[in-house]
């Protein structure tokens, strides 16, 4: 091994130390690095133990065989979260340097896919969507619904999202909200941000979150004009907020409170149960739930476009590689292929 001199061109003594290390530099909790430091190290036993390698040599079999391994003792959420925590891992410490390649990234790349394909997933039409949608009235409601479905995002990405994280060219939003949007919506009309930062926990923006973007890497998703109709409706009764934040959505029940993943759970139960696609004690494969409409999203995008680039880009979960091609192309490529295919809600 080589000596860590924090050039990022020599492999560290001991990696994980590294990485804990530079979690704290980066301000993470003491529970967050506690939580990796367990993952990693039981990844870290597995490939010496079990397949004879190291941490910078592994490759994707390693990474495979140990996620099998945990198949049987964890629930699939617990096993992708697993998967995830080695795949930052394995994404930071290629990118300063200290090791060549991310082994993990195929493997959770798939692992996303085959959660967002399963066939026994309850088959919705689109007409059968826009109907549903249709049913739902307040405009906080439909807002939320529809960055859901039309975007793919995380519910937990959907309450993290802030004012700044929105550019709407709407002369009416940028009068009633003077809030300077990122610097990387410049150039960016309509289109949505979504970091990877947010952590459950964590202050974020001046606030604490009570969700996590699981986001391999931040993205930049386009704002169709069904979607900009239903944001703009939204903003226009939005209420005032404590938060220095300026959370995109929140709620008008606890007034101005943040939007939570729990509450987002919540209305999309009450709303999909009035078509009995949703009843308490379902499982996946039965209840239409915000993840539900992230499969939606992704299923019925790829069959649209046939380009999986594009989905994987915009579902935030591709290797460095490719979500660069797309991040580089992104006024070209995305915007024209997003829109040329997306379906309507109204």
């Amino acid at each position: 091994m080589g000596v860590d001199d924090r050039s990022g061109t020599t492999t560290p003594e001991d990696p994980v130390a590294y990485f804990l290390q530079d979690m704290t530099f980066h301000g993470r909790t003491d529970r967050t690095k506690a939580a990796y430091k367990r993952v990693l190290r039981d990844f870290e036993s597995f490939v010496a133990d079990e397949r004879g390698t190291t941490l910078p040599t592994a490759t994707q079999r390693e990474c495979m065989a140990w996620v099998h391994s945990l198949r049987g003792e964890h629930a699939d959420s617990t096993v992708a979260s697993y998967a995830s925590y080695v795949h930052r891992f394995y994404a930071y410490m290629t990118q300063v340097g200290a090791f060549d390649s991310n082994p993990m990234a195929l493997v959770t790349e798939e692992m996303d896919e085959s959660i967002d394909t399963d066939p026994a997933r309850r088959e919705i039409s689109i007409p059968q969507m826009r109907s549903f949608f249709a049913d739902i009235c307040h405009p906080y409601e439909r807002a939320l619904v529809g960055t859901l479905l039309k975007t793919g995002i995380r519910v937990g990405e959907c309450c993290n999202l802030d004012l700044r994280d929105v550019h709407l060219d709407d002369s009416e939003v940028q009068t009633a909200y003077q809030i300077e949007h990122r610097g990387a919506l410049d150039g960016r009309p309509d289109s949505l941000y979504i970091a990877s930062d947010p952590a459950k926990g964590e202050v974020y923006n001046g606030e604490e979150r009570t969700a996590s973007n699981k986001r391999k890497r931040d993205t930049v998703i386009p704002i169709d004009g069904g979607l900009k109709r239903l944001l703009k409706a939204w903003l226009a009764i939005r209420p005032d907020t404590q938060s220095s934040a300026e959370p995109l959505f929140c709620s008008t029940s606890e007034w101005g409170k943040r939007a939570t993943p729990s509450m987002v759970r919540t209305i999309v139960a009450e709303q999909a149960g009035k078509r009995g696609w949703y009843r308490e004690g379902g499982d996946a494969s039965e209840n239409v739930t915000p993840h539900y409409f992230r499969h939606f999203f992704t299923t019925h995008l790829r069959d649209r476009t046939g380009d999986r680039g594009v989905v994987k880009y915009l579902r935030g979960d591709v290797a460095t590689d490719i979500i660069d091609t797309y991040t580089h192309n992104w006024g070209d490529r995305v915007r024209e292929v997003y829109e040329a295919n997306v379906y309507d809600l109204l």
